[in-house]
Protein backbone atom coordinates (compact mmCIF):
# COMPACT_ATOMS: atom_id res chain seq x y z
CA UNK A 1 0.00 0.00 0.00
CA UNK A 2 1.13 3.67 -0.49
CA UNK A 3 2.52 5.29 2.97
CA UNK A 4 3.48 8.88 2.16
CA UNK A 5 3.36 9.43 5.73
CA UNK A 6 0.50 10.80 5.53
CA UNK A 7 -2.47 10.49 8.22
CA UNK A 8 -4.81 8.12 8.01
CA UNK A 9 -7.31 10.59 7.95
CA UNK A 10 -6.15 12.28 4.71
CA UNK A 11 -5.71 8.55 3.74
CA UNK A 12 -9.20 8.12 4.02
CA UNK A 13 -9.78 11.22 2.15
CA UNK A 14 -7.59 10.73 -0.64
CA UNK A 15 -9.17 6.87 -0.89
CA UNK A 16 -13.00 8.54 -1.45
CA UNK A 17 -11.36 11.23 -3.85
CA UNK A 18 -9.64 8.56 -6.24
CA UNK A 19 -12.58 6.57 -6.22
CA UNK A 20 -15.10 8.88 -7.12
CA UNK A 21 -12.73 10.61 -9.78
CA UNK A 22 -12.37 7.48 -11.19
CA UNK A 23 -15.77 6.53 -11.61
CA UNK A 24 -16.57 9.65 -12.43
CA UNK A 25 -13.55 9.57 -15.41
CA UNK A 26 -15.15 6.27 -16.34
CA UNK A 27 -18.48 7.36 -16.48
CA UNK A 28 -17.33 10.20 -18.84
CA UNK A 29 -15.61 7.86 -20.91
CA UNK A 30 -18.46 5.29 -21.30
CA UNK A 31 -20.56 8.09 -22.46
CA UNK A 32 -18.61 9.54 -25.24
CA UNK A 33 -18.36 6.20 -25.96
CA UNK A 34 -22.00 4.86 -26.11
CA UNK A 35 -23.49 8.65 -27.07
CA UNK A 36 -25.63 7.01 -29.91
CA UNK A 37 -26.66 3.82 -28.24
CA UNK A 38 -27.90 6.30 -25.54
CA UNK A 39 -30.70 8.28 -27.60
CA UNK A 40 -31.40 4.85 -28.75
CA UNK A 41 -32.03 3.54 -25.48
CA UNK A 42 -34.39 6.63 -24.37
CA UNK A 43 -36.54 6.36 -27.82
CA UNK A 44 -37.61 2.53 -26.35
CA UNK A 45 -38.75 3.68 -23.59
CA UNK A 46 -42.12 3.81 -24.11
CA UNK A 47 -42.40 0.04 -25.83
CA UNK A 48 -43.10 -1.57 -22.55
CA UNK A 49 -41.84 -1.26 -18.90
CA UNK A 50 -40.19 -4.42 -19.05
CA UNK A 51 -38.08 -3.02 -21.70
CA UNK A 52 -37.94 0.20 -20.34
CA UNK A 53 -36.02 -1.94 -16.63
CA UNK A 54 -33.87 -3.12 -19.62
CA UNK A 55 -33.03 0.86 -20.50
CA UNK A 56 -32.95 1.80 -16.99
CA UNK A 57 -30.13 -0.58 -16.52
CA UNK A 58 -28.14 -0.45 -19.54
CA UNK A 59 -27.65 3.96 -19.37
CA UNK A 60 -27.15 2.95 -15.26
CA UNK A 61 -24.23 0.69 -16.46
CA UNK A 62 -22.95 3.52 -19.43
CA UNK A 63 -23.02 6.61 -16.88
CA UNK A 64 -22.24 4.62 -13.66
CA UNK A 65 -24.57 6.25 -11.58
CA UNK A 66 -28.22 6.03 -11.15
CA UNK A 67 -28.80 9.81 -10.29
CA UNK A 68 -27.07 10.91 -13.01
CA UNK A 69 -29.42 8.88 -15.03
CA UNK A 70 -32.39 9.88 -13.33
CA UNK A 71 -31.41 13.82 -13.46
CA UNK A 72 -31.62 12.87 -17.08
CA UNK A 73 -34.46 11.76 -16.83
CA UNK A 74 -35.35 14.85 -14.78
CA UNK A 75 -34.27 17.15 -17.73
CA UNK A 76 -36.13 15.42 -20.28
CA UNK A 77 -39.52 15.52 -18.24
CA UNK A 78 -38.74 19.58 -17.62
CA UNK A 79 -38.15 19.66 -21.63
CA UNK A 80 -41.81 17.81 -21.85
CA UNK A 81 -40.11 15.05 -24.04
CA UNK A 82 -41.04 12.27 -21.77
CA UNK A 83 -43.64 11.03 -18.95
CA UNK A 84 -43.85 9.87 -15.78
CA UNK A 85 -45.31 6.88 -16.82
CA UNK A 86 -42.82 6.27 -19.78
CA UNK A 87 -40.25 6.06 -17.15
CA UNK A 88 -41.31 4.60 -14.16
CA UNK A 89 -39.77 0.93 -15.55
CA UNK A 90 -36.23 3.08 -15.91
CA UNK A 91 -36.32 4.15 -12.60
CA UNK A 92 -36.55 0.84 -11.17
CA UNK A 93 -34.33 -0.45 -14.02
CA UNK A 94 -31.17 2.22 -12.61
CA UNK A 95 -31.65 0.71 -9.06
CA UNK A 96 -30.54 -2.47 -10.55
CA UNK A 97 -28.02 -1.51 -13.22
CA UNK A 98 -26.22 0.73 -10.14
CA UNK A 99 -25.48 -2.36 -8.11
CA UNK A 100 -23.04 -4.18 -11.53
CA UNK A 101 -20.67 -1.07 -10.26
CA UNK A 102 -20.60 -2.44 -6.70
CA UNK A 103 -20.32 -6.44 -8.16
CA UNK A 104 -17.11 -4.68 -9.74
CA UNK A 105 -15.46 -3.43 -6.94
CA UNK A 106 -16.28 -6.14 -4.33
CA UNK A 107 -13.40 -8.45 -6.10
CA UNK A 108 -11.08 -5.90 -4.70
CA UNK A 109 -8.85 -5.56 -7.51
CA UNK A 110 -6.58 -2.95 -5.55
CA UNK A 111 -3.54 -4.91 -5.97
CA UNK A 112 -3.77 -4.67 -10.05
CA UNK A 113 -4.86 -1.19 -10.03
CA UNK A 114 -1.15 0.38 -10.58
CA UNK A 115 -0.36 -1.47 -13.23
CA UNK A 116 -3.67 -1.15 -14.89
CA UNK A 117 -3.23 2.35 -14.31
CA UNK A 118 0.02 2.45 -15.85
CA UNK A 119 -0.79 0.08 -19.02
CA UNK A 120 -3.60 2.17 -20.11
CA UNK A 121 -2.30 5.54 -19.66
CA UNK A 122 0.71 4.14 -22.04
CA UNK A 123 -2.15 3.58 -24.17
CA UNK A 124 -3.94 7.05 -23.52
CA UNK A 125 -0.92 9.00 -24.39
CA UNK A 126 -0.06 7.04 -27.43
CA UNK A 127 -3.42 6.52 -29.37
CA UNK A 128 -4.74 9.04 -31.45
CA UNK A 129 -8.15 8.05 -32.15
CA UNK A 130 -10.33 9.55 -29.62
CA UNK A 131 -12.21 5.95 -29.54
CA UNK A 132 -9.15 4.47 -28.16
CA UNK A 133 -8.18 7.17 -25.70
CA UNK A 134 -11.88 7.16 -24.50
CA UNK A 135 -11.47 3.35 -24.68
CA UNK A 136 -8.32 3.73 -21.89
CA UNK A 137 -10.39 6.04 -19.93
CA UNK A 138 -12.56 3.56 -18.95
CA UNK A 139 -9.88 1.44 -17.93
CA UNK A 140 -7.91 4.18 -15.90
CA UNK A 141 -11.05 5.12 -14.08
CA UNK A 142 -11.24 1.60 -12.57
CA UNK A 143 -7.84 1.77 -11.80
CA UNK A 144 -7.91 4.78 -9.91
CA UNK A 145 -11.45 3.44 -8.30
CA UNK A 146 -10.02 0.20 -6.80
CA UNK A 147 -7.03 2.27 -5.95
CA UNK A 148 -9.33 4.82 -3.93
CA UNK A 149 -10.87 1.08 -2.41
CA UNK A 150 -7.59 0.27 -1.60
CA UNK A 151 -6.73 3.50 1.09
CA UNK A 152 -10.15 3.97 1.68
CA UNK A 153 -9.87 -0.45 3.42
CA UNK A 154 -5.97 0.63 4.91
CA UNK A 155 -7.71 3.64 6.42
CA UNK A 156 -10.61 1.30 7.82
CA UNK A 157 -8.13 -1.05 8.93
CA UNK A 158 -6.51 1.48 11.16
CA UNK A 159 -9.89 3.21 12.70
CA UNK A 160 -10.80 -0.40 13.36
CA UNK A 161 -8.11 -0.48 16.23
CA UNK A 162 -8.70 3.11 17.80
CA UNK A 163 -10.72 2.90 20.69
CA UNK A 164 -12.38 5.82 20.36
CA UNK A 165 -13.61 4.76 16.90
CA UNK A 166 -14.51 1.47 18.48
CA UNK A 167 -16.91 3.42 21.08
CA UNK A 168 -18.23 5.43 17.87
CA UNK A 169 -19.03 1.85 16.24
CA UNK A 170 -20.74 0.29 19.05
CA UNK A 171 -23.15 3.01 19.29
CA UNK A 172 -23.90 2.45 15.95
CA UNK A 173 -24.06 -1.22 16.27
CA UNK A 174 -26.86 -0.74 19.49
CA UNK A 175 -29.03 2.08 17.04
CA UNK A 176 -28.41 1.15 13.54
CA UNK A 177 -30.82 3.15 12.14
CA UNK A 178 -27.61 5.94 12.92
CA UNK A 179 -25.99 3.99 10.01
CA UNK A 180 -28.50 4.27 7.95
CA UNK A 181 -28.93 7.91 8.48
CA UNK A 182 -24.96 8.82 8.50
CA UNK A 183 -24.50 7.17 5.15
CA UNK A 184 -27.62 8.10 3.71
CA UNK A 185 -26.13 11.84 4.53
CA UNK A 186 -22.53 11.13 3.00
CA UNK A 187 -24.37 9.56 0.18
CA UNK A 188 -25.95 12.48 -0.64
CA UNK A 189 -22.75 14.81 -0.34
CA UNK A 190 -20.53 12.21 -2.58
CA UNK A 191 -23.60 11.76 -5.08
CA UNK A 192 -22.50 8.44 -5.36
CA UNK A 193 -23.98 5.06 -3.36
CA UNK A 194 -21.05 2.47 -4.83
CA UNK A 195 -18.37 5.02 -3.11
CA UNK A 196 -20.71 5.30 0.44
CA UNK A 197 -20.95 1.09 -0.23
CA UNK A 198 -17.36 1.16 -0.79
CA UNK A 199 -16.40 2.94 2.32
CA UNK A 200 -19.03 -0.19 4.59
CA UNK A 201 -16.95 -2.87 2.72
CA UNK A 202 -13.78 -1.21 3.99
CA UNK A 203 -14.78 -0.95 7.53
CA UNK A 204 -16.29 -4.56 7.03
CA UNK A 205 -13.24 -5.91 5.46
CA UNK A 206 -11.51 -4.75 8.57
CA UNK A 207 -13.45 -6.18 11.39
CA UNK A 208 -14.68 -2.82 12.49
CA UNK A 209 -18.78 -3.58 11.10
CA UNK A 210 -20.82 -6.63 10.33
CA UNK A 211 -22.74 -8.08 7.76
CA UNK A 212 -25.90 -6.96 9.14
CA UNK A 213 -24.30 -3.25 10.14
CA UNK A 214 -23.32 -3.13 6.40
CA UNK A 215 -26.55 -3.61 5.06
CA UNK A 216 -27.82 -0.49 7.28
CA UNK A 217 -24.94 1.03 4.96
CA UNK A 218 -26.40 -0.10 2.03
CA UNK A 219 -30.08 1.12 2.76
CA UNK A 220 -28.50 4.30 3.56
CA UNK A 221 -27.15 4.50 0.50
CA UNK A 222 -29.71 3.63 -1.85
CA UNK A 223 -31.99 6.39 -0.56
CA UNK A 224 -29.57 9.19 -0.41
CA UNK A 225 -28.09 8.45 -3.99
CA UNK A 226 -32.00 9.80 -4.79
CA UNK A 227 -30.64 13.65 -3.77
CA UNK A 228 -29.20 14.25 -7.31
CA UNK A 229 -32.24 14.34 -8.82
CA UNK A 230 -34.05 16.00 -6.14
CA UNK A 231 -31.63 18.97 -6.67
CA UNK A 232 -32.10 18.87 -10.17
CA UNK A 233 -35.81 18.99 -9.78
CA UNK A 234 -35.66 22.25 -8.02
CA UNK A 235 -37.21 24.59 -10.66
CA UNK A 236 -38.11 22.01 -12.91
CA UNK A 237 -41.67 21.87 -14.09
CA UNK A 238 -44.42 18.95 -12.69
CA UNK A 239 -42.95 15.99 -14.62
CA UNK A 240 -39.88 16.84 -13.76
CA UNK A 241 -40.88 16.84 -9.95
CA UNK A 242 -42.85 13.60 -10.65
CA UNK A 243 -39.62 11.71 -11.99
CA UNK A 244 -37.57 12.54 -9.07
CA UNK A 245 -40.00 11.86 -6.14
CA UNK A 246 -40.97 8.71 -7.71
CA UNK A 247 -37.05 7.88 -7.62
CA UNK A 248 -37.45 9.01 -4.31
CA UNK A 249 -40.99 7.29 -2.89
CA UNK A 250 -39.45 4.09 -4.94
CA UNK A 251 -36.11 4.13 -2.95
CA UNK A 252 -37.64 4.65 0.78
CA UNK A 253 -40.32 2.44 0.08
CA UNK A 254 -37.98 -0.34 -0.83
CA UNK A 255 -35.88 0.55 2.55
CA UNK A 256 -39.27 0.50 4.52
CA UNK A 257 -39.53 -2.62 3.53
CA UNK A 258 -36.48 -4.21 4.19
CA UNK A 259 -36.71 -2.13 7.93
CA UNK A 260 -39.46 -4.85 9.19
CA UNK A 261 -37.36 -6.56 11.80
CA UNK A 262 -38.49 -10.53 10.35
CA UNK A 263 -37.89 -9.53 6.95
CA UNK A 264 -34.32 -7.90 7.24
CA UNK A 265 -33.12 -10.67 9.62
CA UNK A 266 -34.15 -13.27 7.47
CA UNK A 267 -32.36 -11.03 4.18
CA UNK A 268 -29.18 -10.72 6.50
CA UNK A 269 -28.93 -14.44 7.05
CA UNK A 270 -29.94 -15.37 3.62
CA UNK A 271 -26.99 -13.20 1.77
CA UNK A 272 -24.79 -14.38 4.35
CA UNK A 273 -25.32 -18.19 4.26
CA UNK A 274 -22.68 -18.29 0.95
CA UNK A 275 -19.32 -18.80 1.57
CA UNK A 276 -17.40 -15.62 0.48
CA UNK A 277 -15.33 -12.68 0.81
CA UNK A 278 -17.51 -9.91 2.93
CA UNK A 279 -16.87 -7.44 0.07
CA UNK A 280 -18.67 -9.98 -1.73
CA UNK A 281 -21.67 -10.33 0.50
CA UNK A 282 -22.01 -6.80 0.94
CA UNK A 283 -22.25 -6.63 -3.02
CA UNK A 284 -24.49 -9.38 -3.37
CA UNK A 285 -27.01 -7.94 -0.49
CA UNK A 286 -27.20 -5.05 -2.36
CA UNK A 287 -28.25 -6.87 -5.99
CA UNK A 288 -30.71 -8.45 -4.06
CA UNK A 289 -32.29 -5.56 -2.19
CA UNK A 290 -32.91 -3.85 -5.58
CA UNK A 291 -33.44 -6.83 -7.22
CA UNK A 292 -36.44 -7.88 -5.05
CA UNK A 293 -37.94 -4.25 -4.87
CA UNK A 294 -38.05 -3.78 -8.42
CA UNK A 295 -39.88 -7.42 -8.18
CA UNK A 296 -42.20 -5.86 -5.75
CA UNK A 297 -43.13 -2.57 -7.35
CA UNK A 298 -42.73 -3.91 -10.51
CA UNK A 299 -47.04 -4.53 -10.94
CA UNK A 300 -47.67 -1.35 -9.27
CA UNK A 301 -45.83 0.69 -11.51
CA UNK A 302 -49.35 2.13 -12.97
CA UNK A 303 -50.72 2.82 -10.43
CA UNK A 304 -47.86 4.69 -8.60
CA UNK A 305 -47.39 6.61 -11.51
CA UNK A 306 -50.87 7.70 -11.63
CA UNK A 307 -50.60 8.45 -7.83
CA UNK A 308 -47.59 10.53 -8.30
CA UNK A 309 -49.13 12.37 -10.98
CA UNK A 310 -51.93 13.05 -9.14
CA UNK A 311 -49.40 14.36 -5.93
CA UNK A 312 -47.52 16.89 -8.53
CA UNK A 313 -50.21 18.29 -10.37
CA UNK A 314 -49.51 19.73 -14.23
CA UNK A 315 -49.13 23.63 -12.76
CA UNK A 316 -51.52 25.74 -15.05
CA UNK A 317 -48.46 27.79 -15.92
CA UNK A 318 -46.72 24.70 -17.63
CA UNK A 319 -49.79 24.07 -19.62
CA UNK A 320 -48.21 25.98 -22.74
CA UNK A 321 -49.42 24.86 -26.44
CA UNK A 322 -50.44 26.13 -29.23
CA UNK A 323 -53.83 26.93 -29.45
CA UNK A 324 -54.79 26.84 -33.26
CA UNK A 325 -52.64 23.61 -34.55
CA UNK A 326 -54.04 20.01 -35.53
CA UNK A 327 -52.65 17.94 -38.35
CA UNK A 328 -55.78 16.25 -38.93
CA UNK A 329 -58.74 18.87 -38.55
CA UNK A 330 -57.87 21.26 -41.32
CA UNK A 331 -58.41 19.16 -44.45
CA UNK A 332 -58.41 23.20 -46.31
CA UNK A 333 -55.17 24.62 -47.04
CA UNK A 334 -56.58 27.73 -46.99
CA UNK A 335 -58.05 27.46 -43.62
CA UNK A 336 -54.76 26.11 -41.58
CA UNK A 337 -52.85 28.22 -43.17
CA UNK A 338 -55.00 31.04 -41.85
CA UNK A 339 -54.80 29.43 -38.07
CA UNK A 340 -51.58 29.19 -38.20
CA UNK A 341 -51.52 32.63 -39.35
CA UNK A 342 -53.25 33.46 -35.90
CA UNK A 343 -50.22 31.23 -33.74
CA UNK A 344 -48.00 33.11 -35.79
CA UNK A 345 -49.57 36.85 -34.57
CA UNK A 346 -49.44 35.37 -31.27
CA UNK A 347 -45.68 34.39 -31.20
CA UNK A 348 -45.34 37.92 -32.33
CA UNK A 349 -47.08 39.32 -29.41
CA UNK A 350 -44.70 37.21 -26.80
CA UNK A 351 -41.23 38.47 -28.60
CA UNK A 352 -43.16 42.13 -28.38
CA UNK A 353 -43.70 41.41 -24.90
CA UNK A 354 -40.07 40.54 -24.29
CA UNK A 355 -38.71 43.33 -26.49
CA UNK A 356 -40.63 45.45 -23.77
CA UNK A 357 -39.40 43.98 -20.79
CA UNK A 358 -36.09 43.75 -22.09
CA UNK A 359 -34.66 47.45 -21.15
CA UNK A 360 -35.89 46.27 -17.47
CA UNK A 361 -33.12 43.61 -17.03
CA UNK A 362 -30.68 46.81 -16.57
CA UNK A 363 -32.84 48.56 -14.10
CA UNK A 364 -32.71 45.84 -11.45
CA UNK A 365 -31.24 42.58 -10.71
CA UNK A 366 -34.58 40.52 -10.94
CA UNK A 367 -33.59 36.74 -10.73
CA UNK A 368 -37.38 36.61 -11.61
CA UNK A 369 -37.58 39.00 -14.62
CA UNK A 370 -34.64 37.12 -16.14
CA UNK A 371 -36.46 33.25 -15.51
CA UNK A 372 -39.75 35.18 -16.91
CA UNK A 373 -37.37 36.58 -20.19
CA UNK A 374 -36.30 32.36 -20.64
CA UNK A 375 -39.51 31.11 -20.05
CA UNK A 376 -40.75 33.46 -22.98
CA UNK A 377 -38.24 32.27 -25.24
CA UNK A 378 -39.08 28.84 -24.58
CA UNK A 379 -42.40 29.38 -25.47
CA UNK A 380 -41.61 31.08 -28.87
CA UNK A 381 -39.25 27.92 -29.69
CA UNK A 382 -41.88 25.36 -28.81
CA UNK A 383 -44.30 27.51 -31.41
CA UNK A 384 -41.49 28.16 -34.11
CA UNK A 385 -41.27 24.00 -34.14
CA UNK A 386 -44.64 23.33 -33.65
CA UNK A 387 -46.45 25.73 -36.24
CA UNK A 388 -43.67 25.33 -38.96
CA UNK A 389 -44.18 21.48 -39.01
CA UNK A 390 -47.80 22.19 -39.45
CA UNK A 391 -46.89 24.64 -42.01
CA UNK A 392 -44.80 22.01 -43.87
CA UNK A 393 -47.04 19.84 -43.73
CA UNK A 394 -49.84 21.17 -45.76
CA UNK A 395 -46.84 23.12 -48.26
CA UNK A 396 -45.89 19.34 -49.20
CA UNK A 397 -50.17 18.85 -50.15
CA UNK A 398 -50.84 22.27 -51.58
CA UNK A 399 -50.40 24.18 -55.23
CA UNK A 400 -46.79 25.83 -55.58
CA UNK A 401 -48.43 29.60 -54.70
CA UNK A 402 -49.76 28.47 -51.32
CA UNK A 403 -46.61 26.45 -51.00
CA UNK A 404 -44.92 30.40 -51.81
CA UNK A 405 -47.16 31.62 -49.48
CA UNK A 406 -45.85 29.04 -46.30
CA UNK A 407 -42.29 29.28 -47.43
CA UNK A 408 -42.56 33.43 -46.73
CA UNK A 409 -44.55 32.52 -43.27
CA UNK A 410 -41.66 30.52 -42.28
CA UNK A 411 -39.20 32.69 -42.90
CA UNK A 412 -41.15 35.35 -40.76
CA UNK A 413 -41.38 32.45 -38.15
CA UNK A 414 -37.90 31.93 -37.70
CA UNK A 415 -36.91 35.80 -37.55
CA UNK A 416 -39.45 35.72 -34.70
CA UNK A 417 -37.48 33.11 -32.76
CA UNK A 418 -34.24 34.67 -33.58
CA UNK A 419 -34.96 37.71 -32.30
CA UNK A 420 -36.36 36.24 -29.07
CA UNK A 421 -33.07 34.20 -28.47
CA UNK A 422 -31.23 37.43 -29.38
CA UNK A 423 -33.11 38.92 -26.10
CA UNK A 424 -33.22 35.46 -24.16
CA UNK A 425 -28.87 34.94 -25.05
CA UNK A 426 -27.25 38.29 -26.09
CA UNK A 427 -29.31 40.95 -23.94
CA UNK A 428 -29.56 39.23 -21.00
CA UNK A 429 -26.04 38.36 -20.72
CA UNK A 430 -25.31 41.95 -21.22
CA UNK A 431 -27.55 42.71 -18.10
CA UNK A 432 -26.49 40.17 -16.13
CA UNK A 433 -22.58 41.50 -16.84
CA UNK A 434 -23.54 45.38 -15.84
CA UNK A 435 -25.83 44.00 -12.71
CA UNK A 436 -22.65 41.49 -11.48
CA UNK A 437 -19.98 44.43 -11.97
CA UNK A 438 -22.29 47.14 -10.34
CA UNK A 439 -21.89 49.44 -13.18
CA UNK A 440 -23.92 52.25 -14.05
CA UNK A 441 -24.55 54.10 -17.32
CA UNK A 442 -24.26 57.64 -17.81
CA UNK A 443 -27.09 59.71 -17.20
CA UNK A 444 -26.92 60.73 -20.96
CA UNK A 445 -26.36 57.28 -22.03
CA UNK A 446 -29.13 55.40 -20.20
CA UNK A 447 -31.67 58.03 -21.38
CA UNK A 448 -30.26 57.64 -25.07
CA UNK A 449 -30.83 54.08 -24.53
CA UNK A 450 -34.52 54.22 -23.44
CA UNK A 451 -35.03 56.13 -26.66
CA UNK A 452 -33.91 53.21 -28.93
CA UNK A 453 -36.02 50.79 -26.82
CA UNK A 454 -38.42 53.02 -27.73
CA UNK A 455 -38.13 53.53 -31.16
CA UNK A 456 -37.20 49.69 -31.49
CA UNK A 457 -40.66 48.98 -30.28
CA UNK A 458 -42.33 51.08 -32.05
CA UNK A 459 -40.83 49.78 -35.50
CA UNK A 460 -41.48 46.01 -33.96
CA UNK A 461 -45.15 47.05 -33.74
CA UNK A 462 -45.20 48.98 -36.99
CA UNK A 463 -43.29 46.07 -38.79
CA UNK A 464 -46.01 42.85 -36.88
CA UNK A 465 -48.88 45.22 -38.49
CA UNK A 466 -47.23 44.78 -41.68
CA UNK A 467 -47.66 41.06 -41.86
CA UNK A 468 -50.70 40.97 -42.20
CA UNK A 469 -51.35 44.83 -44.09
CA UNK A 470 -48.85 44.73 -47.15
CA UNK A 471 -49.66 48.42 -47.72
CA UNK A 472 -47.66 48.91 -44.35
CA UNK A 473 -44.70 47.73 -45.34
CA UNK A 474 -42.98 50.65 -47.13
CA UNK A 475 -43.64 52.79 -44.11
CA UNK A 476 -42.01 50.05 -41.72
CA UNK A 477 -39.00 50.02 -43.76
CA UNK A 478 -38.51 53.76 -43.46
CA UNK A 479 -38.92 53.13 -39.68
CA UNK A 480 -36.52 51.27 -39.82
CA UNK A 481 -34.15 52.70 -41.56
CA UNK A 482 -34.30 56.14 -39.03
CA UNK A 483 -33.94 53.75 -36.42
CA UNK A 484 -30.75 52.53 -38.59
CA UNK A 485 -29.58 56.24 -38.73
CA UNK A 486 -30.47 56.81 -34.72
CA UNK A 487 -28.26 53.99 -33.93
CA UNK A 488 -25.63 55.62 -35.68
CA UNK A 489 -26.19 58.79 -33.93
CA UNK A 490 -26.44 57.37 -30.32
CA UNK A 491 -23.18 55.29 -31.31
CA UNK A 492 -20.97 58.83 -31.89
CA UNK A 493 -22.57 60.28 -29.01
CA UNK A 494 -21.17 57.99 -27.07
CA UNK A 495 -18.11 57.79 -28.41
CA UNK A 496 -17.66 61.26 -27.93
CA UNK A 497 -18.32 60.94 -24.13
CA UNK A 498 -15.33 58.35 -24.30
CA UNK A 499 -13.35 61.24 -25.71
CA UNK A 500 -13.95 63.59 -22.69
CA UNK A 501 -13.09 61.16 -20.85
CA UNK A 502 -16.54 60.31 -18.95
CA UNK A 503 -16.31 57.71 -16.30
CA UNK A 504 -19.29 55.45 -16.25
CA UNK A 505 -18.94 56.08 -20.27
CA UNK A 506 -15.77 54.26 -20.08
CA UNK A 507 -16.79 51.74 -17.41
CA UNK A 508 -20.21 50.49 -19.71
CA UNK A 509 -18.90 51.35 -22.82
CA UNK A 510 -19.01 47.34 -24.49
CA UNK A 511 -22.31 46.70 -22.88
CA UNK A 512 -23.76 50.11 -24.35
CA UNK A 513 -22.24 49.84 -27.44
CA UNK A 514 -23.67 45.77 -27.94
CA UNK A 515 -26.82 46.52 -26.81
CA UNK A 516 -27.51 49.23 -29.16
CA UNK A 517 -25.92 46.71 -31.66
CA UNK A 518 -28.75 43.78 -31.17
CA UNK A 519 -31.50 46.29 -30.62
CA UNK A 520 -30.65 47.17 -34.34
CA UNK A 521 -30.59 43.58 -35.14
CA UNK A 522 -33.88 42.61 -33.32
CA UNK A 523 -35.32 45.61 -35.49
CA UNK A 524 -34.23 44.63 -38.69
CA UNK A 525 -34.85 40.53 -38.14
CA UNK A 526 -38.76 41.72 -37.28
CA UNK A 527 -38.55 44.03 -40.54
CA UNK A 528 -36.80 41.80 -43.06
CA UNK A 529 -40.02 40.05 -44.34
CA UNK A 530 -41.31 43.90 -45.64
CA UNK A 531 -38.87 43.79 -47.87
CA UNK A 532 -40.29 40.80 -49.96
CA UNK A 533 -43.60 41.94 -49.83
CA UNK A 534 -43.25 45.22 -51.72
Amino acid sequence: MIDLQNSYFVILLGGVAFFMYGMTMASQALEKLMASRISLLLNKVSSSNVLAIVVGISLTTVLQSSGAVTSMLVGLGSAKVISLSQVMGVIIGTAIGSTLTVQLISFNLSQYALPTLIVFFTVYFLAKKSGIKNFALVFMGFSFLFLGLGLISAAAHHYAGVPSFQEFLITLKSNPHLSLLISMVFCAFVHSSAATIGVAMGLAQAGAISLNDAMFWVYGANIGTTSTALIAAVGSNHVGKQVAWAHFFYKTLSVAIFLIEPFHNFFVKFVGQFETTIYRSIANGHLIFNIASAAIFFPFIRPASQLIEKMFPKDPKDDFTAEYLSMNNYQSTALAISYAQREILRTADIVLSMIRDSVKLFETADPSLIESIKDRDNKVDYLYRETKMFLLDHANKSQSVVHQNVMSMIMFLSDLERAADSIDINITTLAIKKNALKLEFSEEGWKEILEMHAQVIKVAQMAISAYTQREMCEETIQLKRELAKMEINLRENHIGRLNKGMRESINTSSIHLDLLSEYKRIAGLLCSHAYSRL
